[in-house]
């Protein structure tokens, strides 16, 4: 009898085998154009099937709440001080969550529920999370939203900007989920201040743009 829990995966289960190798043929000819996917290193995809996959370690490092996470805490901490030297920040949590999840905790600590919001169009290439009606968000606030002009297919920003003044938004979201542009972060942010709302970027395909357009303008703004 063979011992399943030393066989391959193509003898154990040939169905989901079958399904990896016809996802690696996929992204091999295929375009992405999904910004928060991405195409790691084969030392990625090695750390990712490691041994770690057994491991349950709720908490953080060195405050856990059960116990052999000595080697779990090394990875992690070195996620951390990796994320806070790239990004110069004083903190850095970084655990695994959904784009949704961290979006929702933006809206709880940034607005009231019912405020007005305004948001990027799903089918212009926003996001579920700036306000879509089968969304949390959609269903929690006002929401009025914009999109790309027909004409060039990108970002109306004087259109952006009418929108914000008739609707005075508390928050003005950005960032996209599927807009292969470079997103004028510094404009948008000027159409925040303007109307006395905050700036929150989801998913920035620019981190380093959306920085030094918020350094420039001063602007009150939430990333994720």
């Amino acid at each position: 009898m063979t011992d399943l829990r030393n066989a391959p995966l193509a003898e154990v289960d040939p169905l989901i085998s079958e399904a990896i190798d016809n996802e690696v043929a996929r992204q091999a000819n295929g375009l992405e154009l999904i910004a928060s996917e991405n195409f790691v290193s084969e030392a990625v995809l090695e750390a990712a099937g490691s041994v770690f996959t057994n491991k349950y370690a709720e908490g953080y490092p060195k405050k856990r709440y059960y116990g052999g996470c000595e080697w779990t805490d090394v990875v992690e901490q070195a996620a951390i001080d990796r994320a806070k030297e790239i990004f110069g920040a004083e903190h850095a949590n970084v655990q695994p969550h959904s784009g949704a999840q961290a979006n929702m905790t933006v809206y709880l600590a940034a607005i009231q529920y019912g405020d007005q919001i305004l948001g990027m169009s799903l089918s212009h290439g926003g996001h579920l999370t700036h306000g879509h009606p089968m969304n949390f968000s959609g269903i929690s606030y006002k929401v009025a939203d914009y999109g790309v002009s027909r004409e060039t297919e990108q970002i109306d920003y004087d259109e952006l900007q009418r929108i914000a003044e008739e609707h005075k938004p508390k928050l003005l979201v950005c960032g996209a989920s599927a807009y292969p542009r470079i997103i004028d972060f510094k404009r948008i942010g000027e159409i925040a201040k303007n109307v006395g709302a905050r700036m929150f970027a989801t998913s920035p395909t620019s981190p380093d743009r959306l920085l030094r357009a918020c350094t420039l303008r001063r602007c009150r703004t939430l990333i994720t």
